[in-house]
């Protein structure tokens, strides 16, 4: 290919007019390559969108026999590195009619680049890197205590509350245990029939055993999904809170290892356990289930009529008293009262689901409990004096007044409950 005859020196920039010094390739004002060849003004169009040619309106200072750079060239400066877009304000053709001759003006100054969110997270992780409570000096360390004073922190289970709709519950870790071992599900549910169904579950772990938090989540959520995915098909509640239960008493053996088919006659020793209650709630009907001595009570509206417990605990002190060896009130005040004959769990030699339903003629509250609010009110008239009286538009309250009770009264466990209108209000309804 043959190369371009060499050009004079030029001493100033044909576009510009700014001085030139002897070797430059490009003006260091404009950027104008002075290697292109003098051509008339008019070979040289400036293509429009649509491929049209208009001329190019002549900036001051132009040669009309020097033709401009490209529109989209690179903008070099003397050492053919790119410059400014705005190194030179007479370069910037005007726009006309949708035609852009040039990259717009590059701002003075650019905004600051947001940060990188990583960098950010972790940031932010650092900032809210726990400070203990108590002492508000140390800092937390991933067990949940404090590195400076030794203190305990409070963790998320410590107090939780929930409301779906009509139903509610609030669950507290009590004031003299260190952890929350209890743990509750919601949910609500339509029927086929149009009308809808309340679920509560309430679970207490067994503190002598390992995981009881562990256990008590995974049973409360494993029946809770299966109770919600069942009524809406047209299971009966009683069969569908029999089924729960073992779908609980199989989430709760996986914990250990082992398979709810295959339970050993010689079953793990100290394996994740914990107690059952649950209740459903429809327009007619009221059905509980249960396994140890987690319970459920009904409390009409009508205060002039009985309330009543509706569960039998799976206990020593309950055994006592069905074989008719004391009498409640000595079976309850013996210090083995509390030790439990039923649970789910893989060190349970059997599972036996207790199920029962009623049919209420009036309407009222269900309230589903551990043994840290019945401890305080243990008898159904007792229960019934610590329910407000607005608990059926009222759930959330009514749960938090009723684990204020069994706070005031000292606290000793862990203490969970769930309120439930009677009968359940339509779909789409939810409390006042």
């Amino acid at each position: 290919m043959s190369q371009m005859p060499p050009q004079a020196a030029l001493s100033k920039c044909p576009s510009c007019a700014e001085p030139l010094e002897s070797g430059d390739r490009f003006c260091g004002a404009c950027g104008h390559d002075l290697s292109v060849a003098a051509v008339p003004h008019n070979d040289t169009p400036t293509l429009t969108m649509s491929g049209g040619a208009v001329p190019r309106p002549a900036a001051p200072g132009d040669d009309p026999q020097v033709p401009a750079r490209p529109p989209h060239a690179p903008r070099p400066d003397a050492s053919g590195a790119g410059a400014p877009a705005s190194a030179h304000p007479q370069q910037a053709a005007q726009p006309s009619s949708g035609v852009r001759f040039d990259r717009p003006a590059e701002p003075d100054e650019y905004p600051l680049q947001a940060p990188d969110p990583r960098v950010a997270a972790e940031t932010a992780a650092e900032e809210d890197a726990a400070v203990c409570v108590a002492c508000r000096a140390g800092r937390v360390d991933s067990d949940g205590y404090c590195e400076n004073c030794g203190h305990a922190q409070p963790r998320e289970r410590d107090h939780m509350e929930q409301e779906v709709g009509p139903v509610a519950a609030v669950s507290d870790r009590g004031l003299r245990h260190h952890r929350n071992e209890d743990a509750f599900a919601l949910g609500r549910a339509g029927l086929p029939d149009g009308s809808s169904a309340l679920v509560a579950v309430v679970c207490d772990g067994v503190s002598s055993a390992t995981r009881p938090d562990d256990a008590s989540l995974a049973a409360s959520r494993a029946a809770s999904d299966c109770l919600l995915a069942a009524l809406p098909h047209g299971t009966h509640p009683q069969q569908a809170m029999h089924d729960a239960i073992v779908a609980a008493a199989r989430a709760v053996d996986a914990l250990a290892g082992e398979p709810a088919t295959a339970r050993e006659h010689t079953p793990h020793q100290n394996a994740p356990a914990c107690t059952f209650v649950g209740a459903v709630v429809t327009s007619g009907l009221l059905v509980v289930g249960w396994v140890g001595d987690s319970r459920a009570y009904w409390v009409p509206l009508d205060r002039a009529t009985p309330a009543a417990r509706l569960t039998e605990d799976d206990s020593w002190a309950a055994q006592m008293v069905a074989a008719g060896l004391m009498n409640e009130a000595e079976a309850y005040a013996d210090e083995r009262a509390h030790a439990i004959t039923g649970w789910l769990g893989a060190d349970a030699y059997e599972l036996e689901p207790h199920t029962a339903s009623f049919k209420p003629d009036r309407p009222g509250v269900v309230v589903v409990c551990t043994d840290g609010l019945w401890n305080y009110a243990e008898t159904a008239e007792e229960m019934a004096e610590a329910v407000p009286l607005d608990a059926a538009v009222r759930p959330l309250h009514s749960a938090r007044v009723l684990v204020g009770h069994a706070l005031d009264g000292g606290g000793h466990d862990n203490v969970t409950v769930a309120v439930l209108p009677f009968p359940a209000p339509p779909q789409g309804a939810g409390s006042a």
